[in-house]
C-alpha cells in the first residue's frame, strides 16, 4: 500500500530528472497556448460567420448601396467599404472611365480579401508547430528517462521491476503530454483552416456580386448622361 503514492503521476512528476521536468514544462505551456489560441479562434470564427449572414442579407435586401448603413466590424463589410469607398473616389472624379473603375474596385477588393484571409489565418502556424512537433518533443523527454533510468539500473547488483518501473513510468508521461498538446493541436488546425477556407471563398463570391451591382451602376448612370 505505501508503493502506491510513489507511483503516482506528481510523485514521478517530481522525481524526474531536469531535463524531462524541462520537456514536460515546455510542453505544457505550449498546450495552453494552443488551447487559448484555440478558444479565441473559435469565437472569432463563430462571430465573423454569424457577422458576415447578417451583413449579406441586408446588402441584398438594399437597393440603394449609398444607402445602406455603415457597416461595423469585419469580413463583408470590411470588402464593402473598401470596395464601395474605391468605386466613389474613382466614379465621383468624373475623368475615370468605367471600365477604369471596375478595375480599381477590383483591385481594391483583392487587397481586402487579402487582409481579411490573413487576419483569420493568424495563429494556424503555431497550431501546426505545436501539432507537428509536440509528439517529438515528449519522444525526446522520454528516451533521455529510459537512459538515465538504465543507467541507474546498471548501478545496482539486482535489477527488479520495481527498480526499473518508476523510471520508465516517469519518462513515458512526457510523451502522454507531448500527445495531449498535440492532438488538439492538429484537431483545430484542421477545423479552422477549413472554415477560412470557406470564408474566403465567399469574400471572393461577394466580391464579385459587389462589382456586378457597382458595374450595373455605372452602365445606369451612362445611360443617363447619354440621355
Amino acid at each position: 500500500m505505501d508503493a502506491m503514492p510513489e507511483m503516482s503521476v506528481w510523485h514521478l512528476v517530481g522525481d524526474a530528472s531536469l531535463l524531462v521536468k524541462l520537456v514536460m514544462a515546455l510542453l505544457v505551456l505550449a498546450s495552453l497556448a494552443s488551447w487559448f489560441l484555440i478558444l479565441q479562434r473559435s469565437l472569432l470564427l463563430a462571430g465573423q460567420e454569424r457577422a458576415d449572414r447578417a451583413f449579406l442579407r441586408r446588402f441584398r435586401e438594399c437597393d440603394d448601396l449609398a444607402a445602406l448603413p455603415d457597416p461595423s466590424g469585419a469580413g463583408l463589410a470590411h470588402l464593402f467599404r473598401a470596395g464601395f469607398g474605391e468605386y466613389r473616389h474613382l466614379a465621383g472624379r468624373g475623368v475615370a472611365s468605367p471600365e477604369a473603375v471596375t478595375e480599381g474596385v477590383e483591385r481594391r477588393l483583392l487587397v481586402a480579401i487579402a487582409e481579411e484571409e490573413e487576419r483569420l489565418g493568424r495563429g494556424l502556424p503555431f497550431l501546426a508547430t505545436v501539432g507537428s512537433v509536440s509528439p517529438y518533443i515528449g519522444l525526446f523527454g522520454t528516451v533521455w528517462g529510459i537512459m538515465n533510468s538504465f543507467i541507474g539500473l546498471s548501478q545496482v547488483q539486482q535489477a527488479t521491476l520495481s527498480t526499473v518501473a518508476p523510471g520508465i513510468a516517469e519518462a513515458l508521461i512526457a510523451t502522454a503530454i507531448g500527445l495531449f498538446a498535440a492532438i488538439p493541436a492538429v484537431v483545430a488546425y484542421n477545423r479552422f483552416s477549413a472554415r477560412v477556407s470557406v470564408l474566403s471563398t465567399r469574400f471572393y463570391a461577394f466580391g464579385n456580386e459587389l462589382q456586378a451591382r457597382l458595374n450595373r451602376r455605372l452602365r445606369a448612370g451612362d445611360a443617363r448622361q447619354a440621355a
